[in-house]
């Protein structure tokens, strides 16, 4: 069932973006680059390296509307409360490609060059339906958590869950066994019989996270709703990261 309207205030704000990393020692060269994530502009920033911001005319509001209504047809019941055709929508240009869809000072969504939008952790917690997931099993929190991409085996391992329509190239919520809310959006580098059948190399592209740069602009009074499940999961990586020190 959809949420209500999203309960955060429109003036939040947040100087800095800041970056996690992800300890691979032990991996060589060619599985550091394998593992970590897309590097384009969520897990680092700063609103000086904002390259632009304009309000959109009607005409781009409108397409940009029905592009994610076509993407995630869940939000047609809300999407005059997320994206009011009177109030101004901002597209945000950062460095890498990034692009940010903004109103009422929230960012919403955020795209790369031209890929569908896919919305913030934040609004998919709001509308936790919209999105097909995949759920990686406890080992693979560590390495989400800090930016790596989705190895396979993390998706196929028991505790791993798999929606086998998921085709390659694919918006996707990431989930981890044993928790209720989404621990990441992910992009299908293979479709979900592939990861099944091939199980090896990366499966899902990380593109945004928990407590990644974007996470932190957005959260100044959300993380306190639920700080408990975000504690837990810094917990957990604290533990598993000086398991493996």
């Amino acid at each position: 069932m959809l949420a209500s309207k999203t309960p955060w205030s429109k003036n939040e704000s947040s100087r800095e973006w800041t970056r996690w990393r992800v300890d691979t020692r032990g991996f060589s060269d060619a599985g550091r680059d394998e593992m970590m994530g897309p590097d384009f502009g969520l897990t680092r920033f700063s609103l000086e390296e904002v390259s632009s911001q304009n309000q959109v005319k009607a005409s781009v509001q409108r397409r940009i509307r029905q592009s994610i209504q076509d993407e995630y047809p869940g939000l047609e019941t809300v999407m005059e409360d997320l994206l009011p055709k009177k109030s101004p929508l901002i597209v945000v240009k950062c460095p890498n490609h990034l692009t940010l869809v903004v109103v009422n000072n929230v960012p919403l969504f955020f795209c790369i060059r031209d890929g569908p939008y896919m919305p913030t952790l934040r609004l998919l917690h709001q509308y936790p339906n919209i999105m097909q997931r995949f759920q990686v099993d406890r080992g693979a929190i560590k390495f989400v958590f800090s930016g790596a991409n989705i190895m396979c085996p993390g998706l196929t391992s028991p505790g791993g869950v798999l929606d086998e329509e998921v085709d390659s190239e694919r918006p996707v919520a990431i989930y981890a066994e044993g928790k209720q809310h989404a621990l990441a959006i992910g992009f299908t580098k293979m479709s979900a019989k592939d990861i099944k059948s091939i199980n090896k190399g990366i499966g899902v592209d990380n593109m945004h996270y928990l407590n990644d740069g974007l996470w932190k602009v957005l959260f100044p009074s959300y993380i306190e709703s639920i700080k408990g499940f975000v504690e837990t999961l810094l917990n957990q990586f604290s533990k598993n990261t000086k398991a493996n020190v």
